[in-house]
């Protein structure tokens, strides 16, 4: 007993020194995010894993001595549960990616888009996929494997830093379709999380990431929008920066200048990271149809059907639907702690289909 008494006093020590080590860093998290994350595996299996022991324990201690050994070994039980669902969670629980399948009818989507496939994807926060390329690569083949028209991402490319994106270039610019990619920006994909930098250094930072977007390929909307055609048929795909809540996140999007020329009765498809954006900003304006959407990841955690995501977001995932326009919200492609359970990755397949 002594010695496990010493084993646990040490763990203590490793995990309160660590965190002091992680609490002095300027940024939001370290630049190393691996490291990060090591830290909260451990804070996970070792602290959580020991107050859910303790829980019954005491329990048991309160009742008495008979209920001692029971709170004992149902503390063991608990603790063992626990580790279990970290482990699952940060291996087989992330690794796990979901196609999903939406057909989204429109009486406005013109007779030429009758049928035309987007593959949403949002949140790579391709930091994340550090020593993990194979399942990066999966995914990538899983959008190929759509043969899409276009492919839409909706922000939060990076964790932190346009740094972590530089070695996956190759494998994101392999992504295609018909009418290319088209991104938008998240909050992530500003330099708001790298601590103290001068407002010169976060521009170098912020266009930095832009132009890697552009290097690969995607095209990157500013509060814009483009016109795809068929024949003389066409529809609107827009695309706002961050439009968040403006406490917590900025509210960089303008959909005045987004939609700028827009007729309504067009046909448009809108992207925006933040789903609280769409009841606050997009909806009122009323010319966007359909907009995609990420950023909650339903809190990476899924029970049933339910997310404690539901308990902050109006819209948190899946379709949703107000006044003749919808908005779909994507759990995400990645995550900046790579830990799931329930709520999968998932890439989404919608196709357009003109409503008689």
């Amino acid at each position: 007993m002594g010695v496990w008494k010493k084993i646990c006093w040490i763990m203590t020590a490793v995990i309160v020194t660590f965190g002091a080590w992680i609490w002095a860093q300027p940024g939001f998290a370290p630049d190393n995010v691996y490291v990060f994350n090591t830290y909260l595996f451990l804070i996970a299996m070792i602290t959580i894993g020991k107050m859910v022991y303790a829980i019954p324990l005491l329990v048991g201690i309160a009742i008495g001595k008979r209920a001692l050994k029971r709170g004992h070994y149902t503390g063991i039980v608990l603790m063992c549960m626990v580790w279990l669902i970290v482990v699952y969670g940060s291996t087989l629980g992330f690794s796990r990616l979901e196609v999903k399948h939406i057909t989204y009818e429109s009486s406005v989507l013109p007779q030429a888009f009758d049928g035309y496939k987007i593959v949403h994807f949002s949140d790579a926060h391709i930091g994340s996929f550090r020593g993990r390329k194979s399942l990066l690569k999966k995914s990538v083949d899983a959008i190929n494997a759509q043969h899409a028209d276009l492919v839409a991402f909706t922000g939060d490319l990076q964790n932190m830093s346009y740094d972590e994106i530089e070695p996956h270039k190759h494998v994101l610019s392999s992504i295609s379709a018909r009418d290319g990619v088209v991104s938008v920006l998240g909050n992530h994909d500003y330099a708001d999380y790298l601590g103290t930098l001068s407002p010169k250094e976060k521009s170098e930072y912020e266009e930095n990431t832009r132009n890697v977007e552009r290097e690969m390929g995607w095209r990157l909307l500013l509060n814009e929008h483009i016109v795809i055609r068929r024949g003389t048929d066409s529809i609107v795909v827009a695309g706002m920066e961050n439009d968040g809540d403006g406490r917590h996140f900025k509210r960089k999007g303008d959909i005045d200048k987004t939609l700028k020329g827009v007729d309504r009765e067009q046909f448009v498809v809108m992207l925006e990271h933040d789903p609280t954006s769409w009841q606050r900003t997009i909806l009122p304006d009323s010319r966007s149809h359909l907009t995609l959407s990420g950023h909650t990841h339903a809190m990476q955690l899924m029970l049933f059907g339910w997310s404690p995501s539901s308990l902050m977001y109006d819209e948190w995932a899946g379709l949703f639907t107000r006044n003749g326009r919808s908005i779909y919200v994507s759990k995400g492609w990645g995550a900046f702690i790579p830990f799931r359970i329930g709520a999968s990755r998932e890439i989404v397949v919608i196709t357009l289909k003109r409503q008689k």
